[in-house]
């Protein structure tokens, strides 16, 4: 794969590069095959108009610089599945990195999304390969010098500009909004680059009256209710149900939870005392053993892919007492208490050893199980899940730290302009999530001056992701000249309504201090995408996009 500067492949510089795929004389050398008709995977337009609506603005540029392109609409289970699982047969599909607590730290993403051994099940799930970015992802970690470390998380930021193995788009500005009628608005907090739909804000909430249950919106089913699986909705549900030792608070500080003491004692050597008198859900007690396996068991790679990078810095994970666990680090992480302390919930072996033996010998990962019973330790308890229309969770009195609320009731409502009427007759009371036009959330509030509403630049960001495994793809030059025919702002003002700002990086603006701010490529630019297209030997004939000389359609079937 090219993963190189764009090259160039001709004589013509400038203007004249420009000229030659505006007009039609072409180059002196026969020029390659037609490139393939492109298909473009995006969500439902009801289910998310903002997707729905920068797909069709990325394919109106594409489609003016020859580029056959066609968009395939499937619900987002089925998206999921056709891209996740299938890595060789897509071409490009509108995708979203969700902001999570434990992503305030830039490790995460840094490293999970672009590292090269994790293309195959990882998050790297596009295949981009570079060992210069793996050298930079893996010294950011290892970097204990905060300030030497943001250079480098600073420099994977410009690495991946220079490479566009995504086309971002935008870090949205999401709007959630609650009842006050019903909860204590000084119980409900936001929580720096997520919103107010958090861990700190369901555990706190104060009911006001009878009504005690918290009735919230999701816009689509969850695949999955697996701990050690990540789910865009079903990390909202797995966070509560399971314990962490740590977790990341309202201002993106990781601090002790299920550990009542976590000690650096040298540079590699973590010990974390367990709380005393823990129980699962099932009244079993948590131990220490249950807390080394909940370690042990991501870092088979082949078996837990995507929980794996939290893990692979794991040297040993040793019980040193009745309460306390100790971590041997193979290098220096400065992420660790956030990016792995914070992540890996605790579950427990009685469970999930006997989940895992059943996998041995099987292709079959962790992360296609579909767990039933839902047993963590966690603050609410598990009720049913009647998919896909609910998921209920209860109170768990036992906890250390118990919520106030009696019953959290997750319900899918994939219609947007649906779910304002439920928040405004008042069968959900908490909105969670919100991906049709934001505007019209704030228009409710000025209506009913009961919802109050917060609006949070996201964690996450939205994008493009283009399969590199797949020509014209595996071409830097090609996908530069993707990126710059798009313009963020555009998309910013027309598919998100001005709810959300340009992005350039995997690193959000909601964390100032990370991200680089000339990450952000200049797009809009048609005239020069198409200039880099004829500098790197692409023609046009017959108004459609041809190969550079010599180069042939490998891919004749999805």
């Amino acid at each position: 794969m090219k993963h190189g500067k764009p090259t160039r492949r001709t004589l013509l510089s400038g203007a004249s590069a420009a000229l030659a795929l505006g007009a039609e004389p072409l180059h002196a050398e026969t020029p390659g095959d037609p490139i393939r008709p492109l298909v473009l995977i995006s969500k439902p337009q009801a289910n998310d108009p903002a997707q729905y609506q920068a797909a069709q603005l990325a394919m109106q540029e594409w489609r003016k610089l020859g580029l056959k392109v066609t968009l395939q609409v499937l619900p987002p289970t089925q998206q999921s599945s056709a891209v996740w699982m299938n890595r060789t047969k897509w071409d490009m599909t509108t995708w979203e990195m969700v902001g999570r607590p434990e992503r305030s730290d830039p490790d995460e993403l840094t490293y999970s999304l672009f590292y090269s051994g994790l293309a195959d099940t990882g998050y790297d799930f596009v295949g981009y390969k570079n060992s210069e970015y793996d050298r930079l992802a893996k010294a950011q970690r290892a970097e204990e010098d905060r300030d030497k470390r943001v250079a480098l998380v600073k420099q994977t930021q410009m690495l991946i500009k220079r490479d566009q193995p995504y086309v971002y788009l935008v870090y949205p500005r999401r709007s959630m909004a609650f009842n006050t009628e019903i909860w204590d608005p000084a119980t409900i907090v936001e929580e720096a680059g997520i919103g107010i739909r958090n861990f700190w804000s369901f555990l706190q909430a104060k009911p006001l009256g009878a009504q005690k249950d918290m009735i919230l919106n999701a816009p689509q089913p969850t695949s999955t209710l697996n701990p050690v699986h990540m789910d865009p909705i079903g990390s909202w549900v797995t966070d509560m149900i399971w314990d962490h030792l740590m977790r990341v608070d309202i201002h993106g500080n990781p601090v002790p939870w299920a550990a009542e003491q976590v000690r650096l004692t040298d540079p590699t050597t973590v010990e974390a005392v367990l709380r005393d008198g823990m129980k699962f859900h099932d009244g079993q007690p948590v131990t220490a053993e249950d807390v080394q396996y909940s370690f042990q068991m991501p870092a088979v790679k082949a078996k837990a892919p995507q929980f794996y990078p939290n893990v692979a810095n794991i040297d040993s994970v040793t019980v040193t007492g009745p309460r306390t666990v100790q971590f041997k680090l193979k290098a220096p992480q400065a992420a660790f208490f956030t990016a792995t302390l914070s992540k890996i919930a605790i579950i427990p072996k009685h469970v999930w050893k006997p989940i895992m033996d059943g996998l041995e010998g099987t292709s079959q990962t962790v992360e296609d199980y579909r767990e039933q019973k839902c047993i963590g330790s966690g603050p609410f308890r598990f009720v049913h899940w009647r998919d896909p229309e609910e998921i209920m969770l209860e109170r768990n009195p036992d906890h250390w730290s118990p919520p106030k609320l009696d019953r959290w009731i997750l319900r899918t409502v994939s219609n947007q302009e649906a779910t304002l009427g439920m928040l405004r007759n008042g069968e959900i009371n908490f909105l969670a999530i919100f991906t049709g036009d934001p505007q019209n959330v704030a228009e409710l509030a000025k209506q009913e001056p009961k919802i109050k509403v917060v609006t949070t630049t996201d964690l996450g960001f939205q994008y493009i992701a283009l399969n590199l495994r797949r020509p014209p793809f595996d071409d830097t030059a090609f996908r530069v000249a993707l990126s710059t025919a798009i313009s963020r702002r555009i998309m910013a003002a027309a598919a998100w309504n001005g709810y959300a700002e340009p992005a350039g990086s995997c690193v959000s603006t909601a964390l100032p201090f990370w991200h680089a701010e000339d990450s952000l490529l200049a797009g809009g630019d048609l005239a020069k995408s198409k200039q880099l297209l004829a500098a790197a030997g692409y023609t046009l004939a017959g108004g459609q996009l041809h190969y550079p000389a010599g180069r042939k359609e490998e891919i004749t079937s999805g």
